[in-house]
């Protein structure tokens, strides 16, 4: 897969829309907790900088069920822009109203205007024509660098590239570093090939499964989808998450498996507790010793030996999900003993997911990790090879 990248376009002196991704977590004084979305993005922001151009900054922040709500205000994220810029950062009061639309016509070589969140306007997520059109009309190029949305048939990520051709449009250097790294991680992997699955649910993963069972090594499951296979298998699981539709599911993706040989691993013990509360009393139990009506919130001792001894011989990792609910400190010391795992593993180690990138943050395993991602479902549906609507049309040739 070929992309039109913004290396490749002649951006000197134009007016540039960054469709950026910068939906951050906040706590509740708006201050942000982690900006690194946000430090993602600069490269491709000094690149344009750099090339005397005037930038126009979009994004969303939240989900916003009014046309302005303070709490989903960019506002601190012009505040944090400037800092790490190091210059002034024209915040505008609305996203394509005419004053904006003004703001954009005036602005000079080197200027950068952030619009306020997108999803203030109906027209972002309906994917309106209009809508695209009027922030189509702000700029020269078009530049998407949100991997995170690009899943997205929204206005800003999908159609406003109908009003740009191939070499006014392209990806920046985030998107395109994304794109490359998942692209050759699923089509040409360094074997052996594990993949680490985790979070809440099959049913997000579902797809994705079925995709990377015929192309792993290795699968090890883990977290509050565990135990939809563990149920599968004949174990009870007492009150612990379990899809129960999607039991057939699980059974046909083991059955998958063991016709190609591919190993799944699963939890042998877990941590359970009465109940979903940080200060509920926690014990370890065998898989098949869960009492009536526990919880199983993360994967137990044995099974971290387990899942590390199977990680070994690793020579590429991609890790979605947790293996527990790290949020709690009872519960958390299953994905941590993970992330250090992967941290220290030799291979090429891929992250995607917001929680996984979190716990990531809490571990202080970043810099050891090959490379993670900005996107969580966006990353699971190029696992299910599916090209993206933001992506589709910055494909170069006859790939669409």
């Amino acid at each position: 897969m070929r992309l039109q990248e913004i290396k490749n376009l002649d951006i000197s002196g134009k007016k540039v829309f960054l469709r950026c991704d910068f939906n951050v977590p906040m706590d509740e004084y708006s201050n942000i907790t982690d900006d690194r979305r946000i430090k993602s993005a600069l490269n491709t922001i000094r690149y344009c900088i750099d090339n005397d151009c005037s930038v126009i900054l979009a994004s969303h922040l939240g989900r916003p069920k009014e046309t302005f709500e303070e709490k989903y205000s960019l506002k601190p994220i012009a505040k944090r822009l400037h800092t790490l810029l190091k210059q002034d950062i024209i915040m505008a009061k609305n996203v394509v109203q005419d004053d904006t639309l003004e703001l954009a016509k005036n602005l000079q070589s080197g200027d950068v205007l952030l619009l306020e969140n997108l999803r203030f306007n109906d027209g972002e997520i309906q994917n309106d024509e209009e809508f695209a059109k009027r922030l189509a009309s702000m700029a020269d190029i078009y530049i998407n660098d949100a991997f995170g949305v690009s899943h997205r048939a929204h206005a800003s990520v999908e159609g406003i590239t109908k009003y740009f051709d191939m070499v006014h449009k392209g990806a920046g250097f985030l998107l395109s570093k994304e794109i490359d790294f998942f692209y050759h991680i699923i089509h040409a992997p360094k074997r052996p090939f594990v993949s680490v699955v985790g979070g809440s649910k099959v049913s997000g993963k579902l797809q994705a499964l079925y995709k990377l069972v015929p192309k792993v090594d290795k699968m090890l499951i883990g977290g509050g989808m565990a135990f939809t296979f563990l149920k599968a298998q004949g174990y009870d699981v007492g009150n612990s998450l379990v899809e129960d539709d999607l039991l057939d599911e699980a059974k046909k993706i083991m059955a998958q498996a063991k016709e190609l040989g591919v190993k799944l691993y699963f939890p042998v013990d877990v941590v359970v507790s009465e109940h979903f509360d940080a200060e509920s009393i926690a014990k370890t139990k065998t898989i098949q010793e869960i009492p009536s009506g526990w919880i199983g919130l993360d994967i137990g001792p044995a099974t971290s030996t387990l899942f590390e001894l199977a990680l070994e011989d690793a020579n590429t990792i991609l890790w979605n999900g947790p293996m527990g609910v790290y949020e709690m400190d009872k519960f958390s010391k299953g994905s941590i003993k993970l992330s250090h795992a992967i941290a220290k593993s030799f291979a090429t180690t891929v992250v995607g997911g917001g929680d996984t990138a979190d716990l990531l943050r809490i571990t202080e395993d970043e810099d050891d990790m090959t490379f993670i991602s900005t996107g969580g479902g966006a990353s699971l549906e190029l696992i299910e090879g599916k090209i993206l609507p933001g992506v589709k049309a910055l494909i170069l040739g006859d790939e669409k």
